[in-house]
């Protein structure tokens, strides 16, 4: 009786050993996002193995597409606004005509177009699409150094452009005032659906699978490791990326992060962080930019955040009328670069618009969207990301080991305090509050991003921390 009961006191530990060895061995393979190999191109897969060509792109247009955008835009209907609205009904139509007028009678495409070829530019095909892509290489590195490459992804109404402006800094800081210890190698690439890259012609195409194309994308151009950058969509496409390839990604910059998973705790913390701000580990700058939450957080939430509800429900119904009208383009992607660049940019006629840009790179900005014929495969993403539910998909629970660096700017959306954003990234070095800017940094302040994306990767790499992961 005895030796039976020992026989089963045996069993009973064997089983438990083996529940806990299960619950250890799935807890670390489930670390890790499976990289999606996805066919997003026309019809069946073809059997033949894919071509890994790489060719030159610059982005051309023609005499019949100018002429006929002007032509649109001379038959322009206009509505006159309400007085005294401002911005806070959309875009105020009085300055929308002022821009309408600027874009057929000074606005010059062609010369935009010699700004966009400045920089090398190529497509290549991953996955059964057409993937565009920026990519500058250093004017010259320092003595002994390395170029360390850094993938930077732009989100929507954004393109490719927004970083332009930063790209200079980055690949030659010293000659910009920044220190030259740390010189980038950068590739900007459009997102499958936006600007110059192919859309996807099946449906679920997603964050998930957008990074592991731009995985594909970085090994094939010979980068093992590398640092992922990006704000908007780009956040959370870099924090797939990272999820995908901790060991190839040294360390991850976001200029926005978002967690959808929230726990008891930080719920909490919106009822008893204004009064509490130590228990929940909010600094007072966290405090004076998220309360009270009702307006700063809930209020401001619901009153941004229709145009997002629209494109994850019915994509096509707005992005076909957006397709058919530069106006009406227009109109849609400058309410957000006012807004979102400034929330007080309502209280202004003019949005406040060339308060932080010029016309010219908001028009450039409508351009690629315009020529390329964008607006509906770009708008899609957002029910391709949405569809199933805020916290849903598998990314959303998965931490982010990689070695992560966040500019936090002041006029962003919605503000997210270290506090929360360390259970989503569990291996935060860097989180600075920004001085000054908003959604669209890059393109805003470049140099505060370029000084941060430095710095951050300076720590990164004196540590050396991506080797210990």
């Amino acid at each position: 009786c005895s030796s039976l009961a020992g026989i089963m006191l045996l069993e009973l530990f064997l089983v438990l050993g083996a529940v806990i060895i299960y619950f250890l061995l799935s807890k670390k393979k489930e670390e890790t996002l499976p990289f999606k190999e996805g066919w997003w191109g026309k019809g069946q897969k073809p059997d033949a193995e894919e071509d890994a060509t790489i060719w030159p792109f610059k982005v051309e247009t023609t005499e019949e597409e100018l002429s006929d955008l002007l032509r649109r835009l001379e038959q322009a209907r206009f509505t006159e606004p309400l007085e005294e609205s401002c911005f806070h009904y959309g875009i105020n139509s009085q300055y929308l005509r002022k821009v309408v007028s600027y874009w057929k009678e000074q606005f010059n495409w062609k010369k935009q177009v010699e700004v966009l070829n400045k920089y090398p530019q190529f497509k290549t095909k991953i996955q059964g699409i057409d993937v565009h892509f920026v990519h500058v290489k250093p004017p010259g590195v320092p003595a002994g150094r390395a170029a360390k490459p850094i993938l930077m992804v732009h989100g929507w109404p954004g393109s490719f452009y927004e970083f332009y402006r930063i790209i200079p800094l980055l690949t030659d800081p010293g000659s910009h005032g920044l220190s030259d210890e740390h010189v980038f190698e950068v590739i900007c690439p459009s997102i499958p659906g936006y600007g110059f890259s192919e859309a996807p012609h099946k449906k679920g195409f997603d964050s998930v699978s957008a990074a592991s194309v731009f995985y594909e994308l970085m090994l094939r151009l010979g980068f093992k490791e590398f640092y992922a950058q990006g704000g908007d969509w780009g956040w959370l496409i870099c924090t797939n990326l990272a999820q995908i390839a901790p060991s190839h990604v040294k360390g991850l910059h976001l200029n926005l992060a978002s967690v959808t998973n929230m726990g008891f705790f930080q719920l909490l913390s919106i009822l008893l962080g204004r009064s509490l701000p130590w228990l929940f580990g909010f600094q007072d700058e966290d405090v004076r930019r998220m309360f009270p939450f009702l307006q700063k957080g809930l209020y401001r939430i619901c009153l941004e955040s229709g145009y997002a509800h629209i494109q994850a429900t019915k994509p096509d119904t707005v992005g076909c009328a957006l397709n058919d009208s530069p106006v009406g383009l227009a109109a849609y992607i400058l309410e957000k670069f006012s807004t979102w660049t400034d929330p007080e940019f309502r209280d202004s006629e003019d949005g406040g618009l060339e308060r932080k840009f010029s016309l010219d790179d908001l028009l450039t900005n409508i351009m690629i969207y315009w020529v390329s014929g964008c607006i509906v495969s770009s708008v899609r993403f957002y029910k391709e990301n949405l569809q199933k539910g805020i916290g849903t998909q598998k990314h959303e629970r998965l931490t982010v080991q990689v070695p992560t660096g966040i500019a936090s700017f002041p006029n962003e959306i919605m503000h997210t305090p270290q506090a929360w954003a360390q259970k989503k990234y569990t291996n935060i070095l860097s989180f600075r509050f920004m001085p000054r800017g908003g959604h669209f940094a890059a393109l805003e302040e470049p140099e505060l991003l370029a000084e941060d994306i430095l710095q951050f990767v300076g720590k990164v790499e004196k540590e050396q921390l991506w080797r210990k992961k």
